[in-house]
């Protein structure tokens, strides 16, 4: 089983041998698009992707390097997983909660959200959802702990505010119900995108 570490501004990792990396008898370096494929291999889907989101973010790799390395290595146990999981990948995300709010709703049966969509209002103003299906005009904001700060607060309810009356649906997702009522959460999703269109 391979264990990846940032480690020095680089990843650290035991790998397999083969197309990977060769076997040898000490912990070879290992690139970020490496540790992408052994995140993707050895992670459940939730938490890989949203390393390999961080890993893109960064730009320590970007989605046509791990779309190589999924095509040479198709063969590999794992292979079909990671280029999967390379798939749903996506550099525009802001935090790995949102990372893993997105790739639950996917799996939960929703069609693929918009990661940071630009809404441009009549004024000129860019503002940019965390998730979004601009098709039904409906956004997902995750809210984590920093957005109970009072200047916070106070943007995001303008933004929500400016969002809504440019016709937008928008619902707010916080850290409790992501990890203690996502069921409830993904009902919510999908009845905003039924209410606005959306047939499965």
């Amino acid at each position: 089983m391979a264990t990846a570490r940032p480690g020095g501004g680089r990843w650290s990792a035991l790998v397999a041998p083969g197309p990977i990396a060769e076997q040898g008898g000490s912990i070879p370096r290992s690139d970020p698009a490496r540790a992408a494929w052994e995140t993707a291999v050895w992670l459940d889907p939730v938490r890989a992707v949203g390393v390999v989101d961080s890993l893109i973010g960064q730009g320590l790799t970007d989605r046509d390097t791990l779309a190589d390395l999924a095509i040479r290595n198709a063969d590999r146990p794992g292979g079909r997983r990671a280029r999967w999981l390379f798939d749903l990948a996506d550099g525009a995300a802001q935090s790995p909660p949102e990372s893993h709010l997105r790739v639950r709703l996917v799996l939960g049966g929703l069609p693929r959200p918009v990661v940071q969509h630009p809404v441009r209002l009549p004024e000129g103003l860019v503002l940019r959802p965390d998730l979004a299906w601009p098709e039904f005009r409906v956004a997902v904001e995750y809210d984590g702990q920093w957005h109970s700060d009072a200047d916070q607060l106070h943007r995001d309810r303008r933004r929500l505010n400016l969002l809504v009356g440019a016709g937008w649906l928008v619902l707010h997702v916080t850290s409790r119900r992501l990890h203690g009522e996502f069921p409830a959460v993904l009902r919510e999703v999908r009845a905003a995108l039924v209410s606005r269109g959306w047939r499965r």
